[in-house]
């Protein structure tokens, strides 16, 4: 495999894991990216582009990274509430009132990013057309009644987070998060970072696919609690679990520009991994902004203070997901470390993309990370890829 990019001394086995997931895992196209100390450390890609097709993987290629873009939407309301522009502890009807409705009057703005609020799903799904337009969803999620007490429990609100996020900030800031995004984070710090990809950067995106993953040798395939029950709740089309992830219905093309122009801050961000780590990066701490022909800005300040930073990465929800079956533990707004979402360590916050990509921060090494591909395999929070090229990082820190 022909891989292209760079890899700093001392982190030579994170690249021949990568390479070994073209040989062992059927990989078609991937690129990752790991900063340490606000300095790239790995940048690799290599592949084609298209998962169904031939045209190489680019330096500048990006793709669709699912809902990897959760940890990215989820960083806008965080530095709104440490601009004091919102209240975490705040109900959402403070900065939203129709959301009052059909006993949603105590969902506070914290249990929408922890995935508490109780709305994962919707009576009648969203067609495609109607989850882009801006205006289907969040009236379709105000008028919906919760699948249970808000607050006393949590569920992966798989879609549903682009329209409860995606509302709040509007109401709260008067943009939409993907112009926020634009105009806060990735404007000023030079990244290929979009929600809502802008027509002029159409043409770098590459196809994503479903492929099958090879089988693992026997005794190295991840095990996972209660498979059966997990495969029975994904078959079900009465579930939570099937209406969660069904809450767009036909499944909307992810390939078409029309759904990559669109904003659903839960699904459809579109990155570089080089732009996706820069940003963890960005988050915990000062990050060398590299510009053209290879020089550096100055470095940037970090953009979650100290106790923003405690806020992404102190448990919310932990147990059983009433969602993804298995359980799960999330901060506010990420993810954070455990059997079904494995980083870094113990105080490492990010958010996976079902089907491959992962991205996170780990504040205590000061690294971040972010792994994007176009093949998307039947997995949805641990990749055997990005779980094999976690741990070769993992080996490698602790021999810095």
């Amino acid at each position: 495999m022909d891989v292209q990019g760079t890899v700093t001394d001392g982190f030579e086995p994170v690249r021949d894991a990568f390479v070994r997931n073209f040989a062992l895992r059927g990989e078609r196209g991937a690129a990752l990216a790991v900063h340490r100390n606000g300095r790239k450390v790995v940048d690799l890609w290599a592949g084609a582009a298209d998962a169904d097709g031939t045209e190489p993987w680019a330096e500048d290629t990006a793709q669709v990274v699912r809902s990897a873009t959760k940890g990215v939407a989820a960083a806008v309301p965080l530095l709104l509430h440490q601009r004091g522009q919102l209240d975490l502890d705040a109900p959402v009807g403070t900065y939203w009132p129709e959301f009052k409705a059909a006993g949603k009057e105590r969902v506070l703005v914290r249990h929408l990013l922890a995935h508490r609020a109780g709305v994962p799903a919707l009576d009648r799904p969203l067609t495609p057309e109607e989850a882009a337009d801006g205006v289907s969803g969040p009236e379709a999620i105000a008028a919906q009644a919760p699948a249970w007490e808000p607050g006393e429990a949590h569920g992966y609100h798989a879609q549903t987070y682009s329209w409860l996020l995606g509302e709040l900030v509007r109401r709260a800031t008067g943009r939409t998060l993907g112009r926020w995004v634009a105009e806060e984070i990735s404007g000023p710090l030079g990244l290929d970072l979009w929600i809502g990809l802008p027509r002029a950067e159409q043409g770098r995106v590459g196809r994503l696919a479903e492929v099958e993953a090879p089988a693992p040798p026997a005794g190295q395939g991840l095990r996972v609690r209660a498979k059966s029950t997990v495969a029975d709740a994904y078959g079900d089309p009465a579930s939570l679990t099937r209406r969660a992830f069904g809450a767009i219905a036909p499944a909307p093309d992810e390939n078409s520009p029309a759904y990559r122009a669109a904003e659903l801050p839960a699904s459809n961000g579109i990155s570089t991994a080089r732009a996706l780590s820069c940003f963890y990066a960005a988050l915990i701490g000062e990050v060398a902004v590299e510009g053209e022909g290879g020089a550096f800005r100055p470095a940037a300040k970090p953009l979650f203070a100290p106790a923003t930073v405690t806020l992404a990465r102190t448990e919310e929800s932990e147990g059983p997901d009433r969602v993804l079956v298995v359980n799960s533990r999330f901060g506010l707004g990420y993810m954070l470390h455990g059997s079904s979402c494995p980083l870094l360590g113990p105080g490492s916050f990010g958010h996976p993309g079902r089907g491959g990509a992962l991205a996170f921060a780990d504040p205590d090494s000061a690294t971040s990370f972010a792994y994007v591909t176009n093949g998307m395999q039947k997995n949805v929070t641990a990749d055997p890829r990005a779980q094999a090229l976690v741990r070769s990082l993992r080996d490698c820190l602790w021999q810095v």
